[in-house]
């Protein structure tokens, strides 16, 4: 048949998912494939829904409109979702509901949708294809679906883009973020208001699906008075793959054990640009993350990137460090001056120096690092603790630090900051290996998802 629009099955004939597609183009009636559309000249989304009409992801109603200010429904934007998301990976596994049999229109898309991440049924079983789609699901769809990366601090990239945050359903606070911060999100006439529980547009949705299309070359389809985030900046993108030079400014190197994470932050050194020479991290960024166990030795893993005061999703890690050293080893204590110590390698070695003699250190406990303390080997005992702090944790777990036992810690750091170390030789040590990282050089990070910020 002309148009491939039917296949066989046996006996049996049906509408493949494209030619439905390719018939209804996602709105759930009869319509054509136009991209004249007589009543959209002078609507705020007129070049987006153009160039979504030219590429047959929307189409306009027999008599020529679009009717950018009606309603879609959840079948409607299902079908929408397989025109312009045809290649998503979905899993082979189909999804039942009670409300959508096989041979409803939609049927094809909602399963595609379902399968791709990008839509789910009710708790009751229920798709509920009829029902208008309100604004937060179309962008919890589409942040689900596209695998977008939640932002670290969620409830501030709402509040401080949105008038109306508390109106975001606490279910889609994470996803509204993560759209936020791809700059998918898009409002008209007030870019401050989200109205999450409004009915979606046919306008609107195809605002979402034009930012959420949109290459990192291509000019934006939507004013950028209406994109959150958009109205005086421009995004500027990192490809996965680029390298970023980092460096860890508390000390020359950081131990911990191979079994130990530890919270870290990390400063970027030099620019990092984009392949035309526009600076998208400016040397002196800080970069938040976790080195956390991998392999047998540590890897950092980057979670938030930091530039002027603004907070970013980053997917970066370093190489593995597989740099281990016996805790016997008599080099360690060397290695031990001017470290950054784990919480782990501090607890399990009370003694760095067979000497007998102090050696003040840093601690790296839960989500924050110590303050910077110059090594001390050497100096008296009473001169050392006049002017060191220790963690609370191991102020508890260390009564003496001297071989005498005649001194005792006096300033003790308490709550989410550790301060330094102070080992005596009254142990021996208690672990057997520690991952020694030159984080200058080790910790170099290589982006794993392409990398978007703004640029003002």
């Amino acid at each position: 048949m002309k148009g491939s629009y039917w296949l066989q099955s046996g006996t049996a004939w049906a509408l493949s998912l494209s030619a439905i597609s390719s018939l209804v183009a996602g709105w759930g009636t009869a319509v054509r494939a136009q991209t004249q559309l007589s009543d959209i000249q002078g609507v705020w989304a007129n070049r987006c829904i153009t160039s979504l009409a030219e590429r047959r992801i929307i189409n306009g109603y027999p008599d020529g409109t679009f009717r950018p200010n009606a309603s879609v429904t959840r079948a409607e934007f299902a079908t929408m979702l397989g025109s312009a998301f045809p290649t998503q990976n979905a899993s082979n596994s189909s999804k039942s509901y009670g409300d959508v049999s096989r041979g409803f229109w939609a049927y094809p898309a909602i399963q595609q949708a379902a399968q791709s991440g990008f839509l789910t049924g009710y708790p009751d079983g229920s798709f509920r294809p009829a029902q208008n789609i309100p604004r937060v699901q179309v962008l919890v769809a589409l942040a689900n679906g596209l695998n977008y990366r939640v932002p670290a601090n969620s409830d501030s990239v709402l509040t401080r883009n949105y008038d109306d945050a508390d109106a975001v359903p606490s279910y889609a606070n994470g996803a509204i973020a993560a759209a936020t911060a791809q700059r998918i999100v898009v409002n008209y006439p007030e870019v401050k208001r989200l109205d999450p529980n409004r009915n979606a547009t046919r306008a609107e949705v195809a605002a979402f699906l034009c930012q959420a299309l949109k290459e990192p070359t291509q000019t934006a389809l939507v004013p950028a008075s209406y994109i959150v985030g958009g109205a005086f900046q421009n995004d500027i993108f990192l490809n996965a793959g680029e390298t970023i030079p980092v460096k860890y400014t508390a000390s020359d190197r950081i131990l911990v054990t191979p079994t130990e994470t530890v919270d870290l932050t990390l400063t970027t050194t030099s620019n990092v640009k984009t392949a035309d020479g526009v600076t998208i991290i400016p040397a002196g960024s800080q970069i938040e993350g976790v080195l956390k166990p991998q392999s047998g030795g540590s890897q950092f893993v980057a979670q938030t990137l930091r530039i002027d005061g603004e907070s970013y999703p980053i997917s970066a890690s370093s190489a593995v460090v597989s740099r281990v050293r016996n805790t016997r080893d008599i080099n360690l204590i060397s290695l031990a001056r001017n470290s950054a110590i784990g919480a782990g390698v501090a607890a399990g070695i009370s003694g760095l120096a067979g000497d007998r003699t102090i050696t003040a250190e840093k601690v790296l406990a839960g989500a924050a690092t110590g303050a910077a303390i110059e090594t001390n080997r050497g100096r008296p005992a009473l001169s050392i603790l006049r002017d060191t702090a220790i963690g609370a944790v191991l102020g508890a777990g260390v009564s003496g630090v001297v071989g005498d036992r005649t001194i005792t810690p006096q300033k003790v750091i308490s709550g989410a900051a550790a301060g330094a170390t102070i080992g005596g030789a009254i142990d021996r040590p208690k672990l057997n290996r520690v991952v020694v990282i030159e984080p200058n050089t080790d910790l170099t990070l290589n982006l794993n998802e392409r990398l978007v910020v703004a640029q003002r």
